[in-house]
């Protein structure tokens, strides 16, 4: 029997990625509001958009057998509620929350793990100051947002005070559709008053950053992969995810417990996780950076050319009510990451690689996928969910034999990638 499976935000990647599925012939998919409608807009009218994706779903003339999604803000607390609407398999909304509420997260780590930086409040509507017990470097950010958007990194108060105005001017787009979401649980007494355009200050941690991906099925927490996060040099952006991690195997099983007891403390059941973590070596520490509710979607073909199966399978695996099915190291590579191809500077883009481009680049490079964001035409500075740092032009999916391997068919991507920009006019 064909289960027909909806995908909220379902883009023509992702729709490649779940049609190499094992027994992807046993599915039907189904798209649910496009990407443009959720995502890459001025606004997000939350309220407005479940009642049309429940419209959608009740005028389907068929059995629905699940619902999931891949992205972040609204969509992540979209699926949710729309399964709870429907009697489907997924996460509690609350649970979901207590991972998408920076603050409300650092409140359930704090009370069953130590490994967590010191954090504060940040009130935009005064003159703000550091908060009591911390320390510059802070990192400075919305207790809701996606892609790192509006985090700054301050050393000195002059710093904070610039971060705090350019996140004053900008949190409403995230914040206020937050505050539907928040609207709909009872929340707990220490969350009152701090709503979605409430701003968090935490401590800076250091060392090599990495993603652990796992999931939660009846209770049971499974940790299935630990993707590296590389930075740039001299720069907080992210440069490449490679999998798999390069960490010793002890500081990463120390990893997988901390996130068993997170994710059992928030309650995140019947779906997938990933959770971000700095350990620095030379002191040997742990920092949780944070957690998020669903698996990386940037992740995917990493695990499918490693693994040979996409962590999108374990997510459909949960919502139709069944355990996931983990493979290891039954992939065509031993390694794979997910290239940024950045610019720090503004600009509008004169020309981007041709589609005639890509595919002459896919073809050369064996193991290679490249997506281009942007087109002809795009003023970087205008685009949503970007960094606050750079700007992201493309990403390059690649297996490889070995980490110089991926680092040549990178090299070799890239110079077949031609972009042009000029200054913007203003």
């Amino acid at each position: 029997m064909v289960e027909n499976v909806f995908v909220v935000g379902l883009d023509d990647h992702n729709a490649g990625i779940l049609d190499r599925l094992p027994d992807a012939g046993s599915y039907r998919f189904h798209p649910l509001l496009s990407v443009d409608e959720l995502l890459f807009r001025d606004t997000i009218p939350v309220e407005d958009l479940l009642a049309e994706a429940q419209r959608q779903l009740e005028l389907f003339d068929g059995r629905v057998d699940a619902v999931i999604g891949f992205w972040d803000f609204p969509v992540s607390t979209m699926v949710p509620m729309l399964c709870q609407r429907l009697g489907l398999h997924w996460a509690s909304l609350e649970s979901v929350v207590k991972c998408e509420h920076k603050y409300w997260s650092r409140l359930e780590q704090r009370r069953v793990i130590d490994e967590y930086p010191r954090f504060g409040l940040v009130d935009l509507d005064d003159e703000p100051t550091l908060p009591n017990g911390l320390r510059y470097p802070v990192w400075l950010k919305p207790v809701k947002s996606a892609s790192s958007a509006l985090a700054y990194r301050v050393e000195n108060l002059q710093q904070l005070r610039q971060a705090a105005a350019a996140i004053r001017d900008g949190i409403g787009r995230m914040g206020d559709p937050f505050e539907f979401v928040l609207a709909q649980l009872q929340l707990p007494p220490e969350l009152s008053g701090i709503g979605g355009r409430a701003c968090l200050a935490e401590e800076a941690a250091t060392g090599a950053q990495v993603t652990v991906e796992g999931y939660s099925f009846h209770g049971e927490v499974r940790i299935y992969g630990i993707v590296d996060s590389i930075t740039g040099p001299d720069s907080s952006s992210f440069l490449r995810y490679q999998y798999p991690s390069s960490l010793p195997p002890a500081v990463t099983q120390r990893m997988a417990g901390l996130s068993g007891q997170v994710i059992r403390q928030i309650g995140l059941d019947s779906t997938t996780f990933n959770i971000e973590y700095f350990w620095d070596p030379e002191q040997d520490r742990i920092t949780l950076l944070e957690v998020n509710p669903r698996h990386s979607q940037s992740h995917a073909e990493l695990f499918e050319q490693v693994d040979g199966i996409a962590n999108h399978d374990h997510m459909l695996q949960l919502a139709l009510g069944r355990e996931p099915r983990p493979r290891h190291r039954e992939g065509p590579y031993n390694m794979a990451a997910k290239w940024f191809v950045r610019r720090i500077a503004d600009g509008v883009a004169r020309r981007v690689p041709t589609a005639e481009e890509v595919e002459q680049v896919q073809r050369d490079i064996a193991g290679c996928t490249v997506d281009v964001s942007i087109t002809a035409g795009d003023r970087l500075s205008e685009l949503h969910d970007q960094d606050s740092y750079s700007y992201a032009l493309a990403t390059i999916y690649l297996g490889a034999d070995d980490e110089d391997d991926l680092i040549r068919k990178y090299e070799r991507a890239l110079a077949g990638l031609p972009f042009e920009f000029e200054e913007p006019s203003e």
